[in-house]
């Protein structure tokens, strides 16, 4: 009986609220509904946090027109995760990494699957270096995979696929056009 498993204390069966009889269904009802209460309030946590792990997607205006739909990664987590673990990236699709100071914003290809473009943006968007076909670290410790820097302090980064930031003119001194999320 699903009630009974649920039943932490041994001692309700002693007091007539066994198996059978109306006794039986009040100890399961007792039972269930705190189990469905906290059933309800897991699945309820998991999915409030599933939706707000989720990044904010904007669309990014490149220099050529072209309008990509970009992921934007705020926070330290979203940040050193990227694009790990991703087969590819669609072509109409990039990241932005979002900093809260300008400085030498560093960015490495650990477990990633594909080469990127890498695009440094300084407070207006406008480009300020570019690290072009950066392959996927294939190194076997950390400690060496490479590590790639802008010339110049950046507020944000964007990556793309390879090729992408020459073929749409995201070139230093051009600019990238987009609006922040709230």
């Amino acid at each position: 009986m699903t009630g009974a498993s649920l039943n932490p204390s041994p001692r309700l069966r002693g007091e007539g609220l066994g198996e059978g009889g109306e006794g039986g269904r009040h100890a399961t009802i007792e039972f269930v509904k705190p189990a469905r209460r906290l059933l309800t309030t897991l699945l309820g946590t998991a999915l409030a946090a599933t939706v707000a792990a989720t990044p904010a997607v904007i669309p990014l205006k490149l220099p050529s027109g072209k309008v990509l739909q970009t992921e934007v990664m705020v926070n330290d987590q979203d940040r050193q995760m990227g694009l790990m673990f991703r087969p590819s990236l669609p072509l109409d699709h990039g990241m932005l990494f979002i900093f809260e100071q300008p400085d030498f914003h560093a960015i490495w290809m650990k477990n990633c699957k594909f080469p990127i473009d890498i695009v440094w943006l300084d407070a207006e968007g406008k480009v300020v270096h570019v690290a072009p076909k950066v392959p996927p670290c294939t190194a076997k410790e950390d400690k060496d995979c490479p590590v790639y820097y802008p010339i110049s302090r950046a507020s944000y980064v964007v990556e793309l696929n390879a090729g992408q930031a020459s073929k749409e003119k995201a070139v230093p001194g051009s600019r990238l056009e987009f609006t922040l999320p709230r």
